[in-house]
């Protein structure tokens, strides 16, 4: 399992125009986001007992979270994925799912696992069976990425995040959804075995030094 570097960031309106000024001349945008920046759907899953919000608020130095996720409302692309921390670094695995799958989960209408499935789509099935796994919240936002090819660097600033209470119906179009209370403006660097220093200088912001914020969590504030 490979592990990334990871720096979460809050900043503001103004700190984003600095930033953003800066990253167009070093760094490229994502060549998947349309206008410099796309929308991203999550439906996040967690147990009756809140493991996964619980270690995140605990701090807890070995922790995973499952998710699927979608962009800019194309659901023909769904991706499940589970993020990991340890140490402070993380990893992602994700596979591509279809939307029928999705909506299986969505509906607790859970397939038995097929051998042929990919593992992680195995795993998470598993998982819904033995530790009750379930949706929990759909989490909403907006993300600018920037990308930097030496030591595989990725900035993204994600703004506009609402959160569906408790509402799972990940495949609406249009499900209600409240702003998920004051969420700041999040800067996300992420990078592999170096962070180039050019890269390094040019996020640097007075006063500003990562934190723990997890959007996830900022959308469970309401229960």
């Amino acid at each position: 399992m490979d592990f990334r570097h990871e720096w979460k960031i809050e900043i503001n309106t103004a700190d984003l125009l600095a930033l953003r000024s800066r990253l167009w001349i070093l760094m490229e945008p994502d060549e998947h986001a349309a206008g410099g920046r796309y929308q991203v759907r999550s439906l996040y899953f967690d147990t009756p007992a809140d493991r996964a919000l619980r270690e995140k608020i605990d701090g807890v130095n070995w922790r995973e979270k499952f998710r699927i996720r979608y962009y800019n409302g194309d659901i023909g692309f769904i991706s499940l994925e589970k993020k990991s921390k340890l140490n402070g670094l993380c990893n992602k695995q994700a596979v591509q799912i279809t939307s029928k799958q999705a909506q299986a989960f969505v509906d607790g209408n859970i397939p038995q696992i097929q051998q042929n499935a990919p593992p992680l789509l195995q795993e998470l099935i598993y998982k819904v069976k033995t530790e009750g796994l379930k949706p929990k919240v759909v989490v909403d936002y907006v993300r600018e990425p920037f990308v930097y090819r030496p030591g595989n660097v990725r900035v993204t600033f994600d703004y506009g995040i609402r959160t569906s209470l408790w509402c799972t119906d990940f495949l609406n179009a249009e499900p209600v959804t409240v702003p998920a209370g004051d969420a700041p403006i999040l800067m996300e660097v992420k990078w592999d075995a170096f962070l180039p220093d050019v890269i390094r200088d040019a996020i640097q912001l007075t006063g500003r030094r990562p934190c723990a914020f997890s959007k996830y969590a900022q959308c469970r504030i309401y229960g």
